[in-house]
């Protein structure tokens, strides 16, 4: 349902109506019950006005979730969570090769091989039922910017490349497929090139049921970024020793010990990454 025509603006600047069921449907999906959903539904309702921003619905909400259930924040804020893991793109190449791994995949990450023509440097490379699979990762730390389809042109010339060397080898795995993981969108352009020459295409929401959300959500494997109690110089640490699963954190539990947290602080944030891992 549309809320009177009123139309919000975007992080990418273009306007759209706002919709009181995408905002129920976000709300719903992290956790929170029906009371607590209708409770910011109607909130948000009351300062709604013409060309309000996501981001500000967003902080709304947000704010609701978190004084409620920080666990709900957490999950809320899971798109923001992952643009966070910048301003670099290398905490987000670990964290897709974390979400392959935990589907099975061995992964390695930042690796050289070579092509027909030249040296190619590659984000991740995933091994599964004897075949290998090379992963590009395009990571924006600015909302409201999607991958054209410059992006899968230039990544399935480079797979052409090193798979025509590939094949002049003899390894026991076969190079099956090429893949671009964003985590924002693909242009239509960028999708219809990748579906017309066989490159995968991974995003926030595509394909539908398997996008990143979708994956992240169904292994509850959440990046360290979505924490509402760990503050950000302390992701940062955190990230800067290879951790960027709420999981790989729970496991590494000392981390927290160099950070000088207290006890009952410390008690809290295990208690809501046991809640992210376990939900």
């Amino acid at each position: 349902m549309q809320e009177k025509g009123i139309e919000i603006i975007k992080s990418s600047g273009e306007k759209m109506l706002f919709s009181l069921d995408k905002l129920r449907k976000s709300l719903k999906h992290s956790g929170a019950d029906h009371n607590l959903v209708e409770q910011i539904v109607s909130k948000v309702k009351e300062e709604l006005y013409e060309g309000i921003t996501t981001n500000e619905i967003y902080n709304r909400a947000y704010a609701i979730l978190k004084k409620n259930k920080s666990v709900f924040a957490s999950k809320y804020k899971l798109k923001k969570a992952i643009y966070e893991l910048g301003p670099t793109g290398f905490p987000f190449e670990r964290f897709v090769a974390a979400i392959l791994s935990n589907s099975g995949y061995n992964t390695s990450v930042n690796q050289h091989l070579n092509g027909n023509c030249v040296n190619h440097e590659i984000d991740v490379i995933a091994e599964k039922n004897n075949t290998t699979t090379i992963i590009e990762c395009k990571f924006h730390s600015e909302e409201g910017r999607n991958c054209n389809v410059k992006i899968p042109l230039y990544i399935h010339s480079r797979y052409n490349d090193v798979k025509a060397h590939w094949e002049t080898l003899k390894n026991k795995n076969a190079l099956d497929a090429g893949w671009v993981v964003t985590n924002t969108r693909f242009t239509a352009d960028a999708l219809a090139y990748g579906k017309c020459v066989g490159l995968y295409l991974l995003s926030w929401d595509f394909p539908k049921n398997e996008g990143l959300k979708d994956r992240i959500d169904r292994l509850s494997l959440y990046p360290i970024t979505v924490s509402t109690l760990l503050t950000n110089r302390e992701k940062q640490f955190i990230l800067s020793r290879d951790i960027v699963l709420c999981r790989q954190l729970w496991k590494n539990k000392f981390l927290l010990d160099h950070l000088g947290i207290s006890n009952l602080r410390k008690k809290r944030i295990l208690d809501e990454l046991n809640q992210l891992c376990n939900s």
